[in-house]
């Protein structure tokens, strides 16, 4: 009985032990942060008293303050344009491709890597390299536009506010696309090729199968697509910061460039940290609507 005993405890001390490593990854590089961080956002932490300590709590003062900035909706209004307009082109065209490289021909395997590595690369890199084709004087787009008669002379495409954003939404829906068709791809191989066998010799066309059997068999992979896309492209901060920094103006300007300039720009961590705070609800309201809506069709 004792030897019993000790084998489901050595069992059980097992089973902690490889547990250990992970919980406490996730409690030093996960949870303490984002509780440092609340806790923060309720001070009147700055530069001055950062090292010293002495910041004290002022409630949700700061949150109010936030609230009542221009610049804050400004960003909110950014982030939620940008983000839209990334997903109503990136996850179309990218579920396109994944039709397109789903089909056996020559040459797929190649191309299915390319746009693998075209993900692969750092978005930082892709930011430099976007900078460089819109660059008013020396960027490729202006001389295809030129080249094309599209337009007469260079359009100084960061310097001003609509052509900023239509930029960087470019670049972001560049590097989104491969993502999309990555998991969408995949997915497709779970459907069985049966049914498609079924259907074209019942007379069903090709609109007609994609409609009826494609999109219904890949819901769960479309909502997931969507969900992940959405927030992925709600928190981006590096392209945006390497391409515009936010500018002009604020015309670029999003939640997470704007908590990143009150932290390390403007040295205010109380107004950083309260609008990361933001971000970080709004991305968990998201997820637990999805969540909500994943549990839903498990259950019918």
């Amino acid at each position: 009985m004792g030897s019993k005993k000790g084998y489901f405890f050595k069992k059980k001390l097992t089973l902690f032990a490889f547990v250990l490593p992970g919980a406490a990854f996730m409690t030093i590089m996960i949870i303490f942060p984002i509780i440092s961080n609340i806790i923060m956002s309720f001070k009147n932490v700055d530069l001055m008293n950062f090292a010293t300590g002495d910041s004290h709590f002022v409630g949700l003062k700061i949150y109010q303050k936030i609230c009542r900035t221009e610049v804050t909706w400004i960003a909110v209004k950014n982030t939620l344009v940008f983000t839209l307009w990334c997903l109503v082109f990136q996850f179309p065209i990218g579920f396109l491709m994944a039709l397109f490289f789903g089909q056996d021909f020559k040459g797929a395997g190649p191309l299915r890597a390319v746009n693998v590595v075209a993900w692969m690369i750092p978005m930082v890199a892709v930011a430099g390299v976007f900078k460089y084709m819109f660059n008013s004087d020396i960027g490729i787009m202006n001389r295809i536009l030129m080249g094309l008669h599209l337009i007469q002379k260079p359009v100084e495409w960061l310097a001003h506010g609509n052509t900023a954003m239509a930029a960087i939404i470019i670049a972001n829906i560049w590097k989104g696309v491969p993502f999309n068709m990555i998991l969408l791809a995949t997915a497709l191989t779970t459907v069985p090729q049966d049914i498609y066998e079924s259907a074209s010799i019942d007379g069903a066309t090709r609109i007609q199968r994609f409609l009826y059997i494609t999109v219904p068999l890949l819901r769960p992979a479309i909502i997931s697509v969507l969900t992940l896309g959405f927030i992925y492209t709600f928190k981006v901060f590096d392209l945006v910061y390497v391409m515009t920094g936010g500018g002009p103006g604020s015309s670029t300007e999003m939640l997470s460039t704007l908590a990143y300039r009150y932290s390390f720009s403007e040295y205010n961590f109380s107004q950083g940290a309260a609008v990361a705070n933001i971000l970080f609800v709004m991305l968990m309201a998201v997820g637990m609507i999805y969540i909500h809506i994943v549990t839903r069709e498990d259950e019918n």
